[in-house]
């Protein structure tokens, strides 16, 4: 199955508000499924259809370690919310950043599965964490955005240096691959 590209901060489509699914239909169900091998090869625990450039409102979870627990959430909709908590997160799109982020503690979320069923789960811990991780990737917000002004801009000029330095090594790395 060939991965998806995840989308890098501060690439402008992360900023994309996404719109709500209208139709859950086999070509979503496959969508879905090469986002969970995305998610699982880069490692990652949730990862928002916003990230790999499809701005629809749908996101794949699983915080187990064994991936034995993946969840989809189309349409989700955080209904109540508790508590408050700090947490170090880190991010697909915001490779090797970590950083403290403040949130609801518990969460109770509303949406459809990957066969449009609409159900609710009530989340605490990393899954609560990770679910209000990945809704902020569908209103178009980073994690970076907790961040103080002159912190986010330290992030987003070592994310460019790193980004430049990947591009100039890719072409040696091509012509190294294709010497005779």
């Amino acid at each position: 199955m060939e991965l998806l590209t995840i989308l890098e901060f501060p690439d402008p489509r992360l900023r994309t508000k996404a719109k709500p699914v209208e139709h859950v239909d086999d070509d979503l169900r496959a969508l879905i499924e090469r986002m969970f091998a995305t998610m699982y090869a880069a490692p990652g625990i949730g990862l928002a259809a916003t990230q790999v450039d499809v701005h629809r409102r749908f996101m794949v979870i699983d915080v187990t370690e064994d991936h034995s627990q993946p969840l989809v959430f189309i349409n989700p909709e955080i209904t109540a919310r508790d508590g408050r908590t700090v947490y170090q997160e880190g991010c697909l799109s915001v490779p090797g950043i970590y950083a403290d982020v403040e949130r609801a503690d518990r969460i109770t979320v509303r949406a459809l599965d990957r066969n449009g069923n609409p159900f609710e789960l009530a989340a605490d811990g990393l899954l609560s964490i990770c679910i209000q991780h990945e809704m902020d990737h569908l209103d178009g917000k980073v994690f970076v955005d907790y961040l103080s002004p002159l912190k986010r801009e330290q992030v987003r000029k070592r994310l460019e240096k790193a980004q430049r330095e990947k591009a100039r090594r890719a072409p040696a790395a091509a012509a190294a691959s294709h010497t005779l």
